[in-house]
């Protein structure tokens, strides 16, 4: 296994941070529900990276959680998701999230970046 597969839960571990509408206690199930996230963000050193979670109207059928993950070199990535189950929000947030760093790593990707094609040989 390499170091980066060593450092995925780690890596959500320390950088994780509870906005509004979680608390303490939530924060065990939160890394959990957000586990697959960890993958994508162990290639940047957790020092760099912040990702920050909130619910607004818990517990309400108008329950909506935003994820937002800042990392180097990269616009804020930010999503959204309602749900009635917060699980759910959670899920259908993060999967966004990963969507999105995908898609800024492979635009940066000089196969995906006719600029940055020209300058490599």
């Amino acid at each position: 296994m390499s170091e980066t597969q060593d450092r995925r839960p780690e890596v959500l571990q320390e950088v994780l941070r509870l906005g509004a509408g979680f608390r303490d206690v939530d924060r065990p199930w939160v890394l959990e529900a957000l586990s697959a996230l960890g993958s994508h963000l162990a290639r940047w050193n957790p020092d760099q990276v912040s990702v920050r979670v909130a619910v607004k109207d818990r517990g309400s059928k108008e329950q909506r959680v935003t994820l937002r993950v800042d990392l180097p070199g990269f616009p804020p990535l930010v999503a959204g998701a309602a749900d009635v189950h917060l699980e759910r929000a959670l899920a259908e947030a993060k999967r966004e999230v990963i969507r999105q760093i995908e898609d800024e790593t492979s635009a940066r990707e000089p196969k995906s970046n006719r600029h940055l094609r020209r300058r490599t040989p």
